[in-house]
């Protein structure tokens, strides 16, 4: 791995005549309980919990579609079975939006479907944590670079997320995640990056802490829920133990290969992240996805400024 010009990274001639695989196959963890949210989540799933018109799950799976991903593998738990039935046919109302002549909501719920054999489910019987969700579906990812999807971070963006992040993997290959800057105060909600060297919107990570403490984050470079990874992390993870919180983190097991030859790079990518998996940003998400749709955004534009008025005419 050299850097070429412009600061950017680029494979050696000898790296770029192995064949690299295409990444084809994309992990969704959605086995949590969603707890943030009860008690709507009580009977459904929180990754079916609407963001104005799509649910979070829709929005990942676009992002992934984009991105050349062709097999979709979600590792679930009890209580998922609404997920599910979200990604299957539904005849009957494809039927009756036919016979009605309402052919942009059949357009718009066809796009909801997913092809025979294009989508997997396999169980994490017992939450033990992120690595652990990735590691259930190592049988279904086989030996080939893969890439992993939190749905409940939605990421506004004029090129998606994760197709920046394979387009700059062609570069440099080995390990990537998605990176965005934080306040110190706010490192102890992520995992952050040691940065060995930093080349603007690509950086090579010589380690990984989860959680750290404000006074021992070694950077303000926050992992965001959107990976490319090989099948050495699955190796890795097999071996690994609980780390911070008891459970078995994703980020333990992805640290290990900055001291090899592929190496693990942090992309700071363009566009707006929301953490869906909060209240509040999911109300922001809601806002700020409601303002940019255009058969309404300018409405609910002017319904959000008399608010504000209203509001402070109050105080």
């Amino acid at each position: 791995m050299v850097v070429g010009p412009m600061g950017r990274y680029r494979l050696t001639e000898t790296e770029r005549e192995m064949k690299t695989k295409k990444i084809t196959k994309a992990v969704f963890p959605v086995a949590g309980l969603g707890t943030r949210f009860l008690p709507a989540t009580k009977s459904i799933p929180k990754e079916i919990m609407t963001l104005v018109d799509r649910p979070l799950i829709q929005y990942a799976i676009d992002e992934a579609r984009a991105a050349g991903i062709k097999e979709f593998i979600f590792v679930t738990s009890r209580g998922k079975s609404a997920l599910e039935d979200y990604f299957d046919h539904a005849p009957e109302l494809e039927a009756e939006l036919r016979r009605k002549n309402k052919t942009d909501l059949l357009d718009i719920l066809k796009d909801t479907n997913m092809d025979s054999g294009a989508i997997a489910y396999v169980r994490q019987n017992r939450p033990m944590g992120l690595g652990h969700a990735v590691w259930c579906a190592r049988r279904l990812i086989g030996n080939e670079p893969f890439a992993v999807l939190l749905p409940d971070d939605v990421i506004a963006a004029e090129t998606p997320c994760l197709q920046q992040m394979v387009e700059a993997h062609a570069e440099t290959g080995g390990c990537m995640v998605a990176a965005m800057e934080v306040a110190p105060k706010r490192t102890s909600s992520y995992g952050i990056l040691d940065i060995d060297q930093d080349n603007g919107a690509i950086v090579k990570v010589k380690g990984m802490v989860e959680k750290p403490k404000a006074g021992d984050a070694p950077s303000n470079l926050a992992v965001i829920g959107r990976y490319i990874l090989t099948p050495k992390v699955l190796t890795n993870l097999n071996k690994i133990k609980q780390g911070a919180g008891g459970e078995i983190q994703l980020t333990d097991a992805i640290a290990q290969e900055t001291k090899k030859k592929d190496g693990v790079f942090g992309l700071r990518f363009r566009g707006q992240r929301y953490d869906c998996g909060s209240k509040i940003g999911f109300l922001q998400a809601t806002v700020a996805f409601g303002l940019s749709r255009p058969e309404f955004g300018e409405e609910f534009s002017d319904f959000l400024h008399e608010l504000t008025a209203m509001q402070k005419a109050a105080q």
